[in-house]
């Protein structure tokens, strides 16, 4: 049987994703948290170089990305059922991951999530001009997917997909600012969306 380790703190958005495709697919696996916080260890470098998480360990080969380790997962544990069989929609799948990655991690994670619940938890002061700086871009991104996808009721559809586990660990800590409602303004079926993948039991489970 494959064993796979996983390294990653429990609060990671990239980290969660992961978790709920094991989750689904009811893959055991081991949990190694990584102390994002700090400078990384030579061991977890000697594991991705890049120090970012997570790292999947599968019987001793490394594999980092996330979108790498979804996918493959997806193949060998989840018989690609959250992958849709039609090509465009496929490539959807990838566009909503990309636009994650690319242009809404940065502003909603890096900048407001950090600004609005990391650093006072630190006993730091919000940068208010940094936060309302970032949430026209996490609009843009939040309303680009928005015009692609279907919510229907899932992103792409009738069935749930790595695309919808990659949006739902950002969208929980948007969740839990005031720029939410800002943000999704002008994405109703985004929302309706959200309304029913925040309690997913896989999901719950992986935020608990």
């Amino acid at each position: 049987m494959t064993q796979f380790t996983l390294y990653g703190p429990t609060i990671s958005t990239y980290v969660r994703t992961v978790r709920m495709v094991l989750a689904e697919t009811n893959t055991p696996y081991d949990l190694k948290t990584v102390d994002i916080f700090s400078d990384r260890t030579p061991e977890y470098l000697a594991k991705n170089p890049f120090g970012k998480v997570p790292t999947l360990d599968i019987d001793g080969e490394t594999l980092y990305e996330t979108s790498a380790i979804v996918e493959y997962l997806d193949t060998v544990v989840g018989d690609r059922v959250f992958t849709p069989a039609n090509a465009l929609l496929q490539a959807r799948m990838r566009q909503i991951m990309a636009i994650v990655d690319s242009y809404l991690y940065a502003p909603a994670i890096g900048t407001i999530t950090i600004q609005r619940l990391i650093v006072p938890s630190q006993g730091g002061q919000t940068d208010a001009a940094a936060v309302a700086a970032a949430v026209p871009e996490v609009k843009t991104a939040l309303e680009a997917i928005e015009a692609i996808a279907t919510c229907n009721p899932y992103l792409l559809g009738e069935a749930i997909t790595l695309a919808d586990f990659y949006l739902m660990p950002v969208m929980l800590y948007l969740s839990k600012t005031p720029e939410l409602d800002a943000a999704t303004s002008q994405t109703p079926k985004l929302n309706d969306w959200w309304a029913l993948v925040s309690n997913r039991p896989s999901f719950l489970d992986v935020i608990a």
